[in-house]
């Protein structure tokens, strides 16, 4: 398995576009000649240029773009958007060369230009947008699946996938990179698409990657210790969420107050037209989320609003936080302009909201034997929410199972492993993506936080993570509970710079197979 991903969705009939124009709307600087040259899309990846591109060459962490211009040129790219050096390593391309000081900050800009993704359309597509820590993809599906029931045609993008009406492809990013989006923005227009959900990630915000579009209504979820690998700390980390709430990126935003302080100051400082919600009695809201009752198949709630305004339905996942993210989308709905009435009767047409969230709190496991869950979770915050949702519905053991990222947020670890550990009953500490750290040196860490808590379960460090949920099942019996949190829906593992084929799902149903489950 390589890096790529296929496919990048873009337009399948695109509109040419004069690079002239471009470069004359824009005020652009350029080398070469730009009469009869015409775009018809744009790239920053060599190997995913496509005949008639605009390949745009960016500096990176060991090379600069602009020495991969003749491979962009061979597979068809027309033209180069770089920076000065780029422009240097590139001057015997024989492409014009569009010269900016930063492409990555022109990138969003230029690639909604030349898909026309910001063009006035006579009924144009309701554009949402979720971020925060956790839940990000379980709004962005529980959107969807929303807007689906009330007879919409759907795009969405999230960390797992990206979907157009009913063509689904697997994600490598959680937000794309702006030339992506915009592709894809363009690609769902010609497909009818009626209504798009974002996931929209801090990196995304602080890299330009969604530059160029403006969201209809923007929900925050929560905030809690992650990423402090790319920000210097949580204020950094906080600030870095809030660009999406400024009026030149959406018009109307939903906040939830359910983190604190966070959740508080976020709204605090939005300057676009907002309403809250949090799913906590103690906390003042616009909008309040009740759960009404819990089980293993779903959960119901009632959702209360401004004036009374209220409905009751359920959600098909386990978890209060579940309901919040559920809660979360239907007032963004809301917010679009959707009837909070008509909301609820097509959700109780169906029974509830219908929408599959792949590897967020997902039972891979039959009827009987041990339940084994598969989750998305890889932050202290996401397994004490995760765990607790699994304990309600679990007469006996639980058996957690987790590793941790390398090369990624290592200040995280040591509350990995305390949360993991005051919250199951048995923990098993194992590998995932170890990148380029040594993976033994990741789990002594985790075992290391685990010693932290409260409560320390019967513990094993059992390694490679095959070896790991083979021994998790081998310890679990009719009643207990496997949470095998971190790889959910990824079907890969990174080691040492490698994809390697990889399935948490399929590993987890041959070793409950093995066992006679």
């Amino acid at each position: 398995m390589t890096d790529r991903i296929p496919p990048v969705l873009r337009p399948e009939h695109p509109s040419a576009r004069p690079l002239a124009e471009l470069v004359s709307e824009f005020g652009l600087e350029y080398l070469g000649t730009l009469g009869g040259v015409d775009l018809t899309g744009i790239s920053i990846n060599s190997e995913e240029v496509e005949p008639g591109d605009l390949y745009v060459a960016v500096a990176g962490a060991r090379r600069h773009g602009a020495e991969f211009v003749d491979r962009a040129k061979e597979r068809g790219a027309v033209a180069l958007l770089t920076d000065p050096a780029g422009a240097e390593l590139a001057k015997d391309s024989a492409l014009p060369i569009i010269v900016v000081d930063s492409p990555r900050e022109a990138l969003g800009a230029i690639s909604c230009w030349v898909y026309r993704t910001q063009e006035e359309q006579e009924d144009p597509a309701k554009i949402f947008g979720v971020t925060g820590t956790n839940g990000k993809t379980s709004t962005s599906y529980l959107l969807a699946g929303i807007l689906r029931q009330l007879g919409l045609v759907t795009g969405l993008s999230t960390t797992a996938e990206r979907h157009i009406g009913d063509l689904k492809v697997v994600s490598r990013l959680t937000t794309p990179e702006a030339s992506e989006i915009h592709g894809l923005l363009a690609r769902m227009r010609e497909s009818g698409v009626r209504a798009v959900a974002l996931e929209v990630s801090a990196q995304a915000l602080s890299r330009h990657r969604v530059d160029g579009i403006v969201f209809d209504v923007v929900g925050f979820t929560n905030l809690s210790h992650d990423h402090l690998d790319d920000y210097a700390d949580m204020e950094e980390y906080f600030w870095s969420k809030l660009p999406l709430f400024d009026p030149d990126r959406a018009r109307r935003g939903v906040v939830c107050l359910d983190s604190e302080p966070w959740g508080q100051r976020f709204a605090d400082e939005v300057r676009i037209p907002f309403t809250t919600i949090s799913s906590r009695p103690e906390v003042e809201a616009d909008w309040r989320v009740e759960v009404l009752d819990e089980q293993a198949t779903h959960t119901e709630f009632r959702l209360t609003g401004p004036e009374g305004r209220s409905i009751t339905t359920r959600v098909p996942l386990i978890g209060w936080h579940m309901a919040a993210n559920a809660g979360l989308a239907i007032v963004m709905l809301v917010e679009a302009g959707f009837d909070l009435s008509a909301i609820g009767q097509a959700l109780d047409d169906d029974g509830g909201i219908v929408a599959y969230l792949p590897g967020r709190t997902e039972r891979v496991s039959g009827d009987r034997g041990p339940a084994v869950y598969v989750d998305f979770g890889h932050s202290p915050d996401a397994f004490l929410n995760t765990l607790a949702a699994v304990r309600r519905f679990t007469p006996g053991k639980v058996i957690m199972l987790f590793g941790a990222d390398g090369d990624r947020d290592a200040t995280k670890r040591h509350d990995m492993g305390r949360v993991a550990a005051e919250g199951s009953d048995v923990l098993i500490i194992t590998d995932h993506h170890p990148r380029f750290e040594d993976p033994a040196s990741i789990r002594k860490t985790l075992l290391d936080g685990a010693r932290l808590a409260e409560h320390e379960p019967e513990t094993h460090e059992v390694s490679p993570p095959e070896a790991a949920i083979r021994f998790a099942v081998s310890l679990a019996g009719e009643g207990d509970s496997i949470l095998w949190a971190g790889p959910g829906h990824q079907d890969y593992r990174d080691i040492e710079g490698v994809r390697t084929p990889y399935s948490a799902r399929d590993l987890a149903r041959e070793a409950l197979r093995e066992a006679g489950w």
